[in-house]
């Protein structure tokens, strides 16, 4: 029985998706698959692709686009959308047979959003282009009404601060939801991190005010990731040296986004945000990424989320391991299987561990 995709007259017309694949069964079961939720449309090879991207780039959620085409084939489409600076805005997804390393590697160089292989499974490639197509179309409405009311927000500081807010734990949520996680991590980081500046020495110095600014500030430290392919991010299995990479550019990334909206930089976390994005990663010893620092070349808001962003990750089940006992996460933490970390750290750390491993009595979940 062939299904009716045809919508009704009435209503928001759906988003449209373009299809460009030179083989008409190819398009015609992407078509099957998208046709109950978007507007499609269908170019027959790569150049007539292209031409329709460039007319009316903005008139497009998504692109799926094959790789081996007569004339332009897919990685030419991908270089001159790229040079148009079309990949930032517009999210591509090649779906190909041709899943060479090399091919990926500079696919994702360019800028797709993810590499899937043929033959496609229908709900798995209906899922991942879904929810990157629904977190572009979010950026786009979110900066529209950023323009749009820049003027009175500049004009009224206190709705700047509620929102900047708003705005921070929405990104931070958003990027939980992508990476499958439930939102709890981002809680947890904040409250690790606040409780070790309120209740140890570590947060010597300062107010209680800038304490809640770092921690609303340490839920932003994967923000970088909006910038890393779902195929990367959900991988279940071990990452390749080329992929880690990829992943590791989540740190410079997510410093080079806070920088990039002018509104954050009204909130009083800002400052810690951007430090906390880029140096989460970074170790005691210089062996982190991406700079290399070491000692107190470090922030100390930076190791305090670096150590609670591991001790959340060793308790908790990921895409690609199950949660660790509490008492292997703890000595896990204490050889420095997961980096080194500051001595007076790992001191303080111990000595409150008891109340925060009450974070994980109901589970990661909540």
């Amino acid at each position: 029985m062939q299904l009716d995709h045809r919508r009704p007259k009435e209503g928001p017309v759906p988003p449209t998706l373009l299809i460009v694949d030179d083989d008409p069964i190819n398009r015609a079961i992407l078509e099957q698959i998208f046709a109950p939720h978007y507007t499609i449309e269908q170019a027959e090879d790569g150049q007539e692709g292209l031409e329709k991207i460039l007319a009316q780039p903005d008139r497009l959620c998504a692109v799926l686009l094959d790789v081996l085409m007569p004339g332009l084939d897919g990685i030419q489409v991908l270089r001159r959308m790229q040079a148009e600076g079309l990949p930032a805005k517009l999210p591509v997804f090649l779906i190909t047979a041709d899943a060479r390393d090399s091919v990926m590697k500079e696919a994702y160089q360019l800028g797709v959003m993810d590499v899937i292989s043929k033959p496609v499974v229908p709900y798995i490639v209906l899922r991942r282009v879904q929810s990157v197509v629904e977190l572009f179309q979010a950026r786009r409405q979110l900066s529209c009404v950023v323009e749009s009311q820049q003027a009175d927000l500049l004009a009224q500081a206190e709705q700047i601060i509620r929102l900047g807010r708003g705005m921070i734990e929405a990104l931070a949520t958003a990027i939980e939801f992508r990476s499958q996680e439930s939102g709890g991590h981002v809680r947890r980081i904040h409250d690790i991190t606040k409780y070790m500046l309120a209740h140890t020495d570590l947060g010597q110095g300062l107010t209680p005010e800038q304490i809640d600014e770092i921690a609303l500030a340490s839920i932003m430290h994967d923000v970088g990731k909006i910038a890393v392919p779902d195929a990367i991010l959900n991988k279940p299995g071990k990452l390749t040296p080329e992929e880690f990479q990829i992943m590791k550019s989540h740190t410079i990334q997510g410093a080079a986004l806070l920088e990039r909206i002018p509104q954050l930089k009204e909130q009083g976390a800002y400052r810690y945000a951007c430090d906390i994005a880029r140096h989460h990663h970074e170790r005691w010893d210089g062996s982190g990424y991406p700079d290399g620092l070491k000692g107190d070349a470090i922030s100390i808001w930076s190791q305090i989320v670096s150590l609670a962003d591991v001790y959340d990750a060793l308790s908790c089940k990921r895409v690609y391991k199950d949660a660790f006992p509490r008492e292997q996460v703890l000595e896990m933490i204490r050889s420095g299987a997961c980096g080194t970390f500051n001595p007076k750290l790992l001191d303080r750390f111990f000595a409150v561990e008891d109340e925060l491993s009450k974070l994980y009595q109901n589970g990661c979940d909540l």
